[in-house]
């Protein structure tokens, strides 16, 4: 019998139908980076005073607040009529203090949606309230936003998923129930958020106007290339530059942290004075429910400037101190994906690298820290679209979302739509390509210049941050 010997066609012949039937490897998001969080600390180079600045400023951020304050475990007091958190970190968790959302299963911080307990916890018997269908176990921690009115007027406002009806420390004569966010759900009139990640704001916060629009302007050429045009969010009374927020909405990490408490846990302050509803039937406190003190808890006219302080600018104090994410770009892929992070325009709106401002707080002054944001804001299309407009940020706008920190990240995009269930840190790429998008260049770029191998090196980097 004659056998048949391969020949070198054949060979070739055999490794093209092979690949025909092999498809080429996809990429994938590695999910958020185990080992240290990486986050959470202070800020390198700070006098032992700072530090300890710091250190007092984070426990009153992670204290949590009942209605009275008379609570065991629940210290602080003002919580209400409407929330949807009953301390900054129950939000601020991932993957420490003063990060995202958390994640039952993945993460440094592994535990349930917090605010599904919110519907229980301190409730008289009977008076449970409902958890609304978009918080899951498993999702990202989330406020809703009603787009318009009844009388069909833009909204836009934060509505919260909780009210103190019905919790022990309540007044009896509070009855307001919950908003019907069935109906409103139905009417495509809800769009969500998820906490912004503070980590290194202080640096933000104290950097120059001129260093925002320098840097801003010295890409100007690179994207019209590009079809990336993007403008700064301002101040309504004086023009100048707001930076922090989904939308860039909010001039300063005081103002951020007034607005948080009033709006999150229901909670005046010397920022927001009144109860946002006007529910006078459920004000249980004298306002402004969080305010500076005479004296400190010991009844002494002196103390720390934590203890004299309001807790809002506590908030702020720990956020200006709290040091931003380390990176740990280490493997040649992670290297690679760099380069073509840039190569393809990533780098446009995502800002590597800006310098702080001359600084009150030690070896703070000249910093040059890496945000991977212009903290500008950008017409991001349909797709991602909100119907919200904030300051001068329109219904289809958001700020370069600042990238650091995205290597321990579990859910991406304003309203968490990309986690670890359908793609992650790649569908949150994806989605920035839509009709309108200041993006879909870069994103065509992305899907049709890179090799598979390629665009899993980005993903890598990005994990690495």
């Amino acid at each position: 019998m004659r056998t048949t010997r391969w020949r070198p066609h054949s060979l070739s012949m055999l490794l093209f139908f092979l690949a025909l039937a092999i498809p080429a490897l996809a990429q994938v998001d590695p999910g958020p980076r185990g080992g240290a969080a990486n986050a959470g600390g202070p800020l390198a180079g700070l006098s032992a005073d700072e530090v300890g600045l710091f250190n007092d400023a984070k426990e009153t951020f992670v204290e949590i607040d009942s209605v009275s304050g008379g609570i065991v475990g629940e210290d602080g007091s003002g919580l209400g009529p409407t929330f949807n958190a009953n301390s900054c970190a129950s939000c601020h968790a991932q993957p420490a203090v003063g990060g995202t959302s958390p994640h039952p299963r993945l993460g440094q911080v592994r535990r349930v949606n917090p605010q599904i307990a919110f519907a229980t916890l301190d409730r008289l018997p009977g008076r449970n309230q409902i958890v609304p269908s978009f918080i899951l176990a498993d999702g990202p921690v989330r406020e809703a936003r009603f787009v318009r009115n009844a009388d069909g007027t833009p909204d836009g406002g934060v509505h919260g998923l909780y009210t103190i009806a019905g919790r022990v420390d309540a007044p009896a004569s509070c009855t307001t129930g919950q908003p019907n966010f069935a109906a409103e759900l139905a009417a495509n009139n809800v769009i969500f958020r998820i906490p912004t990640p503070v980590f290194g704001l202080g640096l933000v916060d104290n950097t120059s106007e001129e260093q925002l629009t320098s840097r801003f302007a010295n890409t100007a050429t690179q994207r019209a290339a590009f079809g990336i045009k993007g403008h700064f969010n301002r101040n309504g009374n004086d023009g100048s530059i707001t930076r922090f927020g989904w939308k860039a909405q909010n001039k300063s990490l005081v103002i951020f942290a007034g607005e948080a408490y009033n709006v999150e846990q229901g909670v005046t302050n010397e920022l927001f004075q009144n109860e946002r509803d006007g529910i006078e039937s459920c004000e249980a406190n004298p306002t402004p429910e969080d305010h500076s003190h005479l004296r400190n808890g010991a009844g002494s006219l002196t103390g720390t400037l934590t203890e004299m302080s309001s807790d809002a600018i506590s908030f702020a104090n720990f956020m200006r101190l709290l040091a931003p994410p380390t990176t740990t770009i280490n493997t040649l892929s992670e290297l690679n994906g760099q380069s073509l992070f840039n190569s393809v325009g990533c780098n446009l709106c995502h800002t590597t690298t800006l310098v702080s401002e001359e600084a009150v707080f030690t070896n703070q002054s000249n910093v040059a820290y890496h945000p991977f944001s212009d903290f500008a804001v950008h017409d991001m299309g349909t797709g991602l679209a909100d119907g919200v407009s904030q300051g001068n940020a329109g219904p289809r706008e958001f700020r370069s979302a600042p990238l650091w920190g995205a290597g321990q990240r579990i859910f991406f995009l304003h309203d968490g739509r990309a986690g670890p269930a359908n793609g992650g840190i790649l569908r949150a790429i994806q989605e920035h390509s839509s009709p309108g998008s200041e993006a879909n260049i870069v994103i065509s770029r992305f899907n049709n210049l890179l090799t598979p191998g390629q665009k899993q090196d980005i993903l890598n980097f990005l994990r690495a941050l």
